[in-house]
């Protein structure tokens, strides 16, 4: 393990695990964006190769800022439909128990979230209908187009299905094919951290990781890198809101205390009691003040002549 600035505690980036990955093959030279030159170290047989230096760079960027985010307990989303990410997306997502997209990106999931989340609540009324048993009660022919919808759906909105409103960060592999989720999130201002190949451009990037992005291994490298970032968040997030509940439970206690102490009723004193106290304070140093007799409810035999002559 390795501790890295601001207390992030992740496993060491190994330089051998990204080569065997591939992780530095890049495209053909001819396919080459002239804004990746910084990312590359060189070429060998028309191919681009990466550096990985400025790979591990932005993998260890990415990841601090992942597990910032996830210790805030905001929303991260993964985002990849092509062939060889889907699958890892899925996997690493649901691993790190966070929202993602692997099959195909809807336009507007984010900038007209309210009309996904009326798709999403249909969802979870088809699947409330085939629970309870009001499907079996339908004709085949209904029940056939409402499973339809119901597999359509759930096909391309079941990863966001937890989401609440648009995400505070997005990963995409790919962002060349990936478009309109990167105009999307442009346009609505979240952050982005692209895993992109050299015929990308990084520009609209915030944290670029220069990357073999068509092999399943080396997408499967970075994810599980970054997944493991937000999980380190998440148990952060935690810990804090169990201190803070604890803290928050003390205090509680304390004002019933108090609340207790200021109810507890004061004893009134007798008017006897209260003009002796008085005799007391007014007389002066050098006179003897007697104690006053104390008051029975009852007098006593002594106390009454008559009887005592009779």
């Amino acid at each position: 393990m390795k501790r890295f600035a601001g207390g992030v505690v992740l496993s060491t980036v190994q330089f051998k695990e990204l080569l065997e990955a591939g992780v530095h093959f890049g495209h053909r030279v001819s396919r080459r964006h002239p804004r990746m030159d910084p990312y590359i170290f060189g070429k060998q047989n028309f191919i681009s190769i990466i550096n990985l230096r400025e790979t591990i760079r932005g993998m260890l960027e990415a990841a601090h800022y992942l597990k910032t985010v996830a210790s805030r307990g905001e929303n991260v989303l993964f985002v990849g439909t092509k062939r060889q990410a889907k699958n890892v997306i899925r996997d690493e997502a649901r691993r790190a128990e966070i929202a993602y997209v692997s099959e195909r990106w809807l336009g507007g999931s984010m900038t007209n979230f309210s009309v996904v989340k009326s798709r999403i609540e249909r969802l979870e009324e088809l699947e409330a209908m085939e629970a309870d048993g009001r499907m079996d009660r339908m004709g085949k022919k209904q029940v056939s187009s409402l499973n339809r919808e119901r597999r359509k759906i759930k096909r391309n909105l079941d990863g966001i299905r937890k989401l609440n409103g648009p995400p505070d960060c997005v990963v995409i592999v790919d962002p060349r094919r990936e478009y309109n989720c990167l105009a999307e999130c442009r346009k609505l201002k979240i952050p982005v951290i692209a895993i992109l190949d050299t015929d990308s451009d990084p520009t609209p990037i915030d944290i670029p990781i220069p990357a073999n992005d068509d092999a399943m291994r080396s997408v499967h490298v970075i994810l599980s890198f970054l997944a493991d970032a937000i999980m380190e968040g998440v148990k952060q997030y935690e810990s804090g809101l169990s201190a803070k509940e604890r803290v928050e439970a003390n205090r509680e206690k304390e004002a019933k205390k108090e609340e207790v102490v200021d109810s507890t009723p004061v004893p009134e004193a007798s008017p006897e009691t209260v003009s002796a106290v008085a005799e007391i304070a007014t007389a002066p140093a050098t006179e003897s003040v007697e104690a006053p007799a104390p008051v029975d409810s009852e007098p006593s035999p002594q106390s009454n002549p008559e009887k005592t002559e009779s």
